[in-house]
């Protein structure tokens, strides 16, 4: 597979391009392509412009309004209900921790539950949100099923994400994001787009056996056993049916059914450590923590223990200068 590397912004300005073209207005084009770029950055590539085609598909079917209206109802002194109006969930997303945000600065505590909505992309952009505001963020969303339940042969979950992103001193923050299977299905679709082999344990066929070829993948699997596959569930009712939305296998289909809106729903949570601690000792001790696991000897095999969220960090401090690098393939749909 070949490849390209252009700056970020050049990145930006492209997917920007191609989803004004394909009718939606500038605004919301520009939240969609600044999450798309921020999972390039971190090297999270299967979440990032490569999905631009996709949305676009999706948009002209009429799966996705491209004039939504969304809107924030308060439910409580913490809570709130975002409807999506089914329009992007980048967009949707960000109204939702925003709101979670200043619930949290006023009262320690914001939750949001989001209805009407599709895909939003990479989670670590929103829980990071809330980390630059020296508060802890927490986002799952639930998805269409693609993952087997531990013990099962056909798929009944999704990949469902769950992101949390915790403030520090001076160190980077604390950022985990990651899917309850073994691997986000994205990283199947970018395996397919250059072509590669898949290692054992991503993805099953129809009889439920591993495969490498990411061509033959019918279902994912959870991580961790019954463990990732409980945590799946998890997500699945708070993103789904604490937010009045569907679950499992009743959640609109991605890649299919593109004319259909997808109803997803999503969770975000802020909390302030000023209302439970000493906020300027929590960040400190945030620093400690980190540095302390950064100097862990290494087992052999390793150079280094790194935080969650480290290496996509460094990434996206290389790739901010360097360029970040995509499919020709990408490259070629963006810029015709």
């Amino acid at each position: 597979m070949t490849t390209v590397t252009i700056q970020a912004e050049e990145a930006k300005q492209l997917v920007i391009k191609k989803l004004t073209e394909a009718g939606l207005g500038e605004g919301h084009a520009g939240k969609i392509a600044e999450v798309l770029v921020h999972a390039d950055l971190r090297n999270v590539n299967s979440h990032g412009v490569l999905r631009t085609e996709h949305y676009i598909n999706r948009l002209q079917a009429g799966g996705i309004n491209p004039d939504a209206q969304i809107s924030f109802q308060s439910s409580g002194p913490v809570t709130g209900v975002v409807d999506g109006d089914d329009g992007f969930g980048h967009v949707i997303g960000e109204v939702a921790m925003d709101h979670a945000i200043e619930m949290a600065r006023t009262n320690g505590v914001g939750m949001v539950t989001v209805v009407n909505s599709s895909h939003c992309g990479a989670l670590s952009y929103f829980v990071q949100k809330a980390t630059d505001a020296k508060l802890i963020g927490i986002a799952m969303s639930h998805t269409d099923k693609i993952v087997v339940p531990f013990g099962g042969k056909t798929s009944f979950l999704g990949t469902n994400p769950i992101a949390y992103g915790v403030p520090t001193k001076t160190k980077k923050p604390f950022i985990l994001d990651m899917a309850t299977s073994n691997v986000a299905l994205g990283k199947i679709l970018q395996a397919r787009e250059e072509g590669k082999a898949i290692p054992e344990g991503w993805g099953v066929d129809e009889n439920g056996a591993t495969v490498t070829d990411p061509n033959k993948v019918v279902s994912l699997s959870t991580f961790g056993g019954p463990k990732g596959y409980g945590l799946s569930v998890i997500v699945d009712v708070f993103s789904g049916l604490l937010a009045g939305a569907a679950f499992g296998p009743h959640i609109g289909k991605m890649y299919d059914d593109l004319e259909k809106k997808r109803k997803l729903g999503h969770y975000f949570c802020v909390i302030n450590p000023s209302f439970f601690t000493d906020s300027d000792l929590f960040l400190e001790q945030m620093d400690r923590m980190v540095e302390e696991l950064q100097q862990v000897q290494p087992a052999p095999g390793f150079d280094r223990v790194y935080v969650p969220g480290e290496i996509e960090q460094l990434h996206e401090e290389r790739n901010l200068v360097q360029g970040i690098t995509i499919a020709s393939s990408v490259y070629e749909f963006l810029t015709k």
